[in-house]
């Protein structure tokens, strides 16, 4: 019967007799054949996977069934051959066109990797300048607003419009008394006096009722 490597009777006929020495020795070491767990021999890229299709299989031995004795000697004991002869499959071919093809692919993505570099450094060093130099007066601006809405928010808050409002009440009560003090001393007539007097209680009242309202607000 033929087995993948030949059958043990055709490579006993192409061999000399055990008392002969042999002219040529294979390459792979001997334990590839006698190994259960490996029946095909290793090449230098690699071996066949054990986990071939069985079309695939077939396909080589086919290729195999179409060479001498003579010539499956030669894959067993000629490195050089046994890699060509692996190297000429479709599964193999397919492989290591593949391979190529991804080298090459690889190879071109780090050219131009290597040709944005330039490009990178520039960008690094912009983003360096608007980090130290326009992000620092961005900052200092959006710090200068900040500083005006809380001075503004502090001015109109309910405490401090109350504040004002009763700072107003006290000096219009200070107002007040100044007129009174000088229609007292002859300083100003009665109708100037009443007037302005006039004015200023009305002006007051006002803002008593407001700071009223607004606390009474505040309260509830």
């Amino acid at each position: 019967m033929f087995n993948f490597w030949g059958s043990k009777e055709q490579l006993g006929e192409s061999r000399p007799s055990s008392s002969e020495p042999s002219p040529q020795q294979p390459w792979y070491s001997p334990s590839l054949v006698t190994s259960p767990s490996s029946s095909r021999p290793q090449s230098s890229g690699g071996q066949i996977p054990s986990h071939v299709s069985p079309g695939e299989a077939a396909g080589i031995i086919a290729l195999l069934k179409d060479k001498s004795v003579d010539e499956l000697g030669k894959l067993l004991t000629d490195k050089n051959a046994y890699q060509q002869f692996l190297n000429s499959l479709d599964q193999v071919s397919i492989q290591n066109n593949i391979r190529e093809e991804l080298r090459k692919e690889t190879l071109h993505l780090a050219r131009e990797n290597l040709e944005k570099e330039p490009q990178i450094v520039e960008l690094r060093n912009q983003c360096r300048i608007i980090r130290t130099s326009e992000l620092a007066t961005a900052q200092e601006k959006l710090n200068e607003l900040e500083n005006q809405r809380d001075e503004i928010l502090r001015f109109y808050s309910p405490g401090s419009l109350l504040h004002r409002l009763q700072d107003a009440m006290k000096k219009g009560d200070e107002e007040s008394e100044e007129l009174q003090q000088k229609y007292m001393e002859k300083e100003i007539d009665t109708a100037a006096f009443v007037q302005k007097y006039k004015k200023l209680r009305s002006l007051y009242h006002r803002r008593a009722l407001i700071h009223l309202a607004a606390k009474t607000s505040s309260i509830g």
